[in-house]
């Protein structure tokens, strides 16, 4: 039976094929994701590894994550007070410790720098440009940062790039560079040009050194470190070495961590990123895989039909049913076997490819060699041979159930039709309890685990439930498409529908692994563009101003940043916005501080009592809801809670506890005067800038919101700028922009699922392909009829062609009906999170999913109709 199922392979070879290829697509789908996540882990632990080279102890400002809130590195506020209780003294006390062989005192912090065309270099991403203090060693160069070019930098006006950063934005040794840490812009002259490992840079971040005393100046903590990493002499026991270190460090505000504990820590952070991107990717792998069953199954199904005679001849000379099983489960494994073997050499290109497609859509991912271990080949070949065995299982089954004599007095003749009672029965139930699943999910207003599993339970049933049920769907939809294509195609539109019709399982098993990807792809896109509108909605509502103006380092703006903008030529309005936190009759809330004559030209609030003009020094005016929340009304006096921001309390003499640095909370008496519909641009309450900014953090505001007067918008930006110093840090949006900042990453996301989904439409057009191939061979003696009465060759493509676009609209309409529902189903979960969500379907996306089925039906026709134009119209006949 061995050599049997070797010679059908050979023998049919052009018949597998396209199973071939749905195998080797799903298992390089699965080996570039193995191979993808040990190439990520292994450069992640060769960063971290990197960074803590030589590194026994390491002592952190901030409390013990043990022992409650760690305090925040550069958080000192900018009177130059310091948070940092490491300074240069306990450094030199840790030095003379037995067993430490060099100590490195380090401060950290953020610098984004102005490129050469003034533009900022990662503008919108402040957190990962990095700055640090280069730390000569006794030959005068830093390990950590070895020299490319130039000198360290020694001097308050000198600093240093690594060469990535220097090479993006434009920067040369001798340049004066301009970057900004927390507010106004500075130049310093670049000295030097270094290289590093550091991850964080690697992948994507910014680099800039300054010596030490200019780092601490900078960062606001003159005199004192952040960290201070400790080497050990050959032969100290780290972890007594953190004991006497632990030992010299004040009982607050520092604590010391042995290298062996912060390398098995992130060895766990670094575990645990990559199996979740692995299990990610792994899902729409085996969303991949899934589909290709479809295309196993129907090829066996068909090869064992077509092949009934050869079947029954062996079962006649003593061939065993069990004999006849394996017979078909080794041609599959062999098929499985060298497909999964290709594949594997496929997926290492897959794994290449995904580091650069994940970076782009904001993946922080370092660089580092591609890694193959034993598990990746070996699950690939695994998986890949496994499917396809398990596919062609009931196939097998189906073939050793052949009575000899029947097939044989039978051969040349069709299969009696089997009846679809049981299986539309077994669909419609496994449709109706995931519908009635669906509709319960969509009551649900919260996205919580036991919801989201309960909306995954749903999808699933409802999704196997119009599998099972195509075949019954198909007839009533491919005869619909049939009086289209009769009278627009006559003869050859007729025999495509009867074509679709003859054989409703095969039909519904090809056009249900192109529903899958639809459904799937149809869903994403529903679910994608109705939370893109939402998102839409809430970044501009209530907005009329043409500019919002803020800090991209969310460090606020100066309070005189409004008045310096209203005074530009062409500005009709400028509103300041400052916020804190206050709580009124034990409700939490934000209240929002501008100027009332200037915000009512740049927002537009509909007030339902009141208007803006009536808010002033200690009158508010609040929205309709936290009215609601809080039994509020017009006239009310409330005792608010104001929740103190850094710094809070100081200047405002009229709250109880200000000017009392231990005090975190005071009272504020505030009217009501107005209320409002609730609205983004104004939050919960709405006050004048002197009542919230005390309370403000740093005492800044949020952003200023900039009208221009009729027709002098454009060109409004540069303006902008220039009278705020031009700063790195400035971020000036249009409303466009805002859209664009709140919704841009979603778009990103969605790519990266349409390319990963992409996949498994790849694989539904090989099924049909795969199918009509399969087909034409199965009906080459009534081509040949075809061709004798008067069918010619281009009647014969024709017939292929509009049979394949029927079956691929078929699936297409399965696909984007199903997803459509489902999407809708599921979208209350975000109800809670984004209350302005609501299903908006993209029509022409939509549209554009179902006209593309008609391309892809032509294309996977290609190949099926060219061989079935060729066939000899007297060999055809004379087939068997």
């Amino acid at each position: 039976m061995l050599r049997t199922a070797l010679r059908n392979v050979l023998a049919h070879k052009a018949r597998l094929m396209m199973t071939a290829l749905a195998v080797l697509l799903g298992v390089a789908f699965v080996s570039g994701t193995l191979v993808f996540g040990d190439t990520t882990a292994n450069a992640f632990r060769n960063a971290s590894a990197q960074s803590l080279k030589g590194v026994a102890v390491a002592v952190q400002a901030g409390e013990s994550p043990g022992d409650g809130a760690q305090t925040s590195p550069g958080a000192g506020g900018e009177d130059g007070g310091s948070t940092s209780v490491l300074d240069a003294a306990l450094a030199q006390k840790i030095r003379a410790l037995p067993g430490v062989d060099s100590v490195r005192p380090t401060v950290d912090g953020q610098a984004t720098l102005a490129g050469k065309d003034g533009r900022p270099v990662n503008g919108d991403s402040a957190s990962q440009n990095l700055a640090t203090n280069y730390l000569p060693g006794k030959d005068g160069k830093d390990s950590h940062f070895p020299l490319k070019e130039g000198r360290a930098p020694t001097a308050g006006g000198e600093l240093a790039l690594d060469a990535k950063t220097a090479e993006k934005a434009g920067y040369h040794v001798g340049d004066t560079v301009r970057f900004a840490t927390d507010g106004p812009a500075l130049t310093k002259k670049l000295v030097g040009i270094v290289t590093t490992d550091d991850p964080r840079v690697t992948a994507g971040g910014t680099l800039t050194l300054f010596d030490t005393a200019t780092a601490q100046k900078l960062f606001h903590i003159p005199g004192h470190f952040h960290k201070i990493d400790i080497a050990a002499r050959p032969g100290t026991d780290d972890r007594a070495l953190t004991a006497r270190v632990q030992s010299l460090l004040p009982a607050k505000g520092a604590h010391a961590t042995s290298g062996a504990q912060l390398a098995a820590e992130q060895a766990q952070q670094i575990d645990e990123s990559t199996t979740r991107i692995t299990k990610t990717l792994l899902a729409f792998a085996g969303i991949a895989l899934f589909v290709g069953v479809f295309i196993i199954v129907n090829t066996f199904t068909m090869l064992i039909a077509q092949r009934s005679r050869e079947i029954a001849l062996l079962r006649a000379v003593g061939a065993s049913r069990r004999q006849v099983v394996r017979s078909v489960l080794i041609e599959a494994a062999l098929v499985g076997l060298g497909a999964s073997a290709a594949g594997f050499a496929l997926g290492l290109g897959i794994a290449t490819a995904l580091h650069p497609l994940l970076s782009t859509g904001g993946a922080e991912l370092p660089d580092g060699p591609l890694v193959i271990s034993p598990t990746a080949p070996l699950a690939s070949l695994a998986v890949g041979v496994a499917v396809t065995v398990l596919a062609a299982w009931l196939p097998s089954r189906k073939a050793a159930r052949i009575a000899p004599v029947a097939a044989l007095s039978s051969a040349g003749l069709a299969p009696p039709a089997r009846t679809l009672r049981v299986r539309n029965v077994l669909g419609t139930l496994l449709a109706g309890l995931g519908v009635a699943v669906m509709l319960y999910v969509s009551t649900l207003k919260t996205s919580k685990e036991s919801n989201l599993m309960t909306a995954m339970l749903g999808g699933a049933l409802t999704l196997c439930g119009m599998i099972v049920l195509a075949p019954l769907l198909s007839r009533p939809l491919i005869t619909l498409a049939g009086k289209v294509t009769a009278r627009f195609f006559g003869v050859s539109g007729k025999l495509a529908k009867e074509n679709a019709l003859r054989n409703p399982r095969r039909t519904a098993a090809t056009a249900s692994a192109l529903m899958i990807g639809l459904t799937l792809i149809t869903g994403l896109t529903v679910g994608g563009y109705s939370t893109q509108q939402a998102l839409d909605k809430q970044a501009t509502q209530g907005l009329a101003a043409d500019y919002k103006v803020s800090n991209s380092a969310s460090r606020g703006l100066d309070t005189t940043a409004a008045d310096d903008l209203a005074k530009l030529p062409g500005v009709a309005a400028s509103a300041p916005v400052t916020s804190a936190n206050f709580d009124a009759n034990g409700v939490f809330a934000r209240i929002t501080g501008t100027d009332p004559k200037a915000f009512g030209k740049a927002a537009d609030l509909t007030f339902q009592t009141g208007s803006l003009r009536d808010i002033g020094p200690g009158r508010i005016a609040v929205s309709d809801e936290f009215a609601r929340q809080a039994g509020l009304h017009v006239g009310d006096t409330l005792d608010a809670g104001m929740n103190a921001g850094m710094n809070a309390g100081e200047g405002d003499p009229n709250a109880k506890g200000a000017g009392s640095a231990k005090n975190t909370k005071s009272t504020k008496k505030l009217k009501v005067v107005a209320v409002y519909a609730k609205s983004r641009a104004a939050s919960d309450a709405l006050g004048t800038v002197a009542d919230v900014l005390p309370y403000a953090d740093a005492h800044k505001l949020d952003n200023v919101l900039v009208k221009a007067e009729p027709g002098k918008a454009a060109g409004l930006e540069q303006q902008i700028r220039q009278a705020l110093d031009n700063s790195p840090l400035l971020k000036v949006q249009t409303k466009e922009q805002v859209i664009k900042d709140k919704s841009g990453s979603l778009t990103v996301v969605l790519n990266m699922l349409y390319g990963l989904l992409a996949m498994a439409v790849v694989i539904a057009v090989l099924g049909v392909i795969n199918t009509l191939a399969m087909s034409v061979f199965e009906r080459t003696r009534e081509i040949g009829m075809l061709r004798a009465i008067g069918l010619d060759r281009s009647g014969i493509r024709q017939m292929v062609r509009l049979e394949s676009v029927v079956i691929s609209l078929f699936g297409a309409l399965l696909g984007i009906g199903t997803g459509t529902f489902l999407a809708w189903a599921a979208g209350g979960l975000t109800t809670a999170s984004m209350p302005m969500y609501e299903t908006v379907l993209p029509w022409a996306k939509l549209g554009l999913f179902l006209a593309l089925a008609v391309p892809i039906g032509v294309l996977a026709a290609i190949w099926p109709a060219a061989r079935a134009a060729r066939l000899n119209m007297l060999r055809a006949i004379q087939a068997h």
